[in-house]
């Protein structure tokens, strides 16, 4: 890197601080919600959304459970001014939602933002002007009081509009680009902005301080915060709002250091989207405190259908790996984590577990609306036995025998490492079935008979190599008998060293499934597996597949 010394801070420290906020350990209670979809995201969109898109999405914020939803900048454009008034006339505005408008502080701007709003049940007005050294200096080239000036009389403005037209508006004021100004200006330019509002209890004044673009580490902030939460005016009275953007990557950190340090109501979007690298994430801010037992009072329970919408209405694509939402974030390919989210799984089955501890999941995938076999074992060259056997069970109910695995892991990654690709739930299937499960060659069983004499006498009927062999053999169980009647006929010799079963599912009519090795006189061990409507035959099967595979 080149020419570091041409920057600097560009963000000015709280001028007192105390770090209390740093003592606390998680975040106890939701902040208020205000999405800014529809007018940050959106003005951030190379297509901005239509009239009918816009509709779309309103109606899915609504439905997660934001009830103060910033819908736009009525005087920017015409689309702007029609969203806001469609909202009001069409009634699809619920009684318990709050919509929110934003505007300079500019009196022809005011003026046309109170006509778009005009008959709405409820409305934030949001006020903002610029007011950092960088913004004083090279754009308005005005002075502190100058700066003040326009503040305050947008702020008079809202006031005497709002006693004219008799509505039930709430106000916001925005410093813009507040990281960037003198603490002690920002203090006092939103005291002399409450001082013309005069806040109540009972009618509050929403304070909304800006992480317009991101200069610090996250701690700067939430002193920053900290500072303003101590010194303002009206404090009990004022809902201190955030809104940062994610430039250095930290919206979500400068975001929750700042509600530990006083903060109440954040403004962001669904997945970050916004200008530059974005807003805050509400999605993984209200997850981050779910995930830490807080309900977060917004409702992502069907995390996949609220991709969908977005995507489509905005042409946005939700990263794979973006926390929570994106497809692959509760993938595990590694076969360590595969087996020990399966252990985990085993261990919330069996212990009767209150809170979720499964390794590498922080958080219950079901809970969005995902699912395990599709999101969660994912299966390519680097997955593990673990992983494998885990799939094979959860999504087929074939249970795989512990000393079994290993060889099925192998046979299955070897198929994946020579393709190149992830291999699906069903073609780990079509692996599984066709290395281990009834293997008819050289040898097919077609029948199978047995009677008691001073043991068990088996009598199999087979068809080898094209050819119909009746096989007579004597044990001291079914399958002893069975495998006696096929060593006399090979010339091969192995002991039977693992036999298991289990039904494919629950109920009279499952298929039986069963699993046979046998150790060769070359030193080898070699399995069988068996599928059948009976499980004797099933046993059979496997001890053939397995003496098969020993022969090939």
């Amino acid at each position: 890197m080149q020419h570091a010394e041409k920057y600097k801070p560009m963000y000015f420290p709280s001028p007192t601080h105390t770090f209390k906020w740093a003592s606390k350990d998680h975040i106890e209670k939701p902040p208020i919600w205000c999405s800014v979809d529809l007018r940050d995201g959106n003005q951030a969109l190379i297509i901005p959304m239509s009239l009918e898109e816009k509709i779309e999405f309103f109606k899915l914020l609504v439905k997660i459970g934001f009830k103060e939803i910033e819908v736009g900048f009525p005087a920017a454009s015409e689309t702007e001014f029609e969203f806001c008034r469609t909202l009001i006339e069409q009634d699809l505005i619920p009684d318990d939602v709050t919509i929110q408008v934003l505007t300079q502080a500019r009196e022809h701007i005011i003026k046309k933002t109170f006509e778009a709003i005009k008959g709405a049940k409820q409305a934030v007005v949001h006020l903002y002007n610029s007011t950092s050294v960088a913004q004083r200096e090279q754009v308005f080239k005005k002075s502190k009081e100058d700066i003040i000036k326009i503040a305050v009389e947008g702020a008079e403005l809202l006031k005497r509009l709002t006693e004219e037209d008799g509505g039930n508006y709430r106000f916001e004021y925005s410093p813009e680009s507040f990281t960037g100004t003198e603490m002690e200006f920002a203090l006092e330019i939103c005291n002399a902005v409450l001082d013309v509002w005069k806040p109540t209890k009972e009618w509050p004044t929403i304070i909304n301080l800006p992480v317009t673009v991101s200069h610090s580490m996250s701690h700067i902030y939430a002193s920053q915060i900290e500072f303003m939460s101590e010194n303002l005016k009206y404090r009990d009275s004022v809902i201190l709002s955030l809104h940062p953007h994610n430039d250095r990557g930290t919206g979500v950190a400068d975001t929750e250091l700042a509600l530990l340090a006083g903060a109440d109501r954040v403004e962001g979007t669904l997945f970050g989207n916004g200008e530059r690298t974005g807003n805050v994430d509400i999605v993984t801010l209200a997850l981050n405190m779910y995930s830490h037992g807080i309900e977060p009072g917004l409702d992502f329970t069907d995390l996949p259908s609220i991709v969908e919408t977005y995507e489509k209405v905005t042409r946005m694509h939700v990263y794979e790996r973006q926390p929570y939402a994106g497809k692959l974030v509760f993938a595990a390919f590694s076969g360590s984590h595969q087996d020990a989210i399966a252990k985990g799984m085993l261990w919330r089955e069996t212990h009767d577990c209150s809170k979720w501890t499964v390794p590498y999941l922080p958080i219950d995938p079901k809970d969005l609306g995902r699912e395990y076999e599709a999101d969660v074992i994912r299966i390519n060259s680097q997955s593990g036995k673990g992983g494998i056997g885990y799939l094979l069970e959860t999504t087929f109910g074939i249970r795989i025998p512990p000393k079994m695995r290993e060889e099925v892991g192998y046979t299955v990654k070897e198929v994946s490492d020579h393709a190149h690709k992830e291999l699906q739930p069903q073609e780990v299937l079509d692996v599984f079935k066709e290395t281990y499960v009834n293997i008819s060659s050289p040898m097919e069983m077609l029948e199978v008979h047995f009677k008691q004499d001073h043991g068990i006498l088996a009598e199999i009927i087979l068809n080898k190599n094209g050819e119909h062999k009746i096989y007579h053999g004597k044990g001291n169980g079914r399958l002893d008998a069975v495998s006696n009647a096929l060593k006399k006929h090979s010339n091969i010799d192995y002991t039977i060293s693992t036999y298991e079963e289990h039904s494919l599912q629950m109920g009279s009519n499952s298929q039986a499934c069963a699993y046979v090795a046998i150790d060769g006189d070359d030193g080898n061990t070699y399995w069988g597996v068996g599928i059948d409507d009976d499980i004797i035959n099933a046993s059979v099967k496997a001890l053939i597949s397995a003496v098969n595979r020993y022969e090939k």
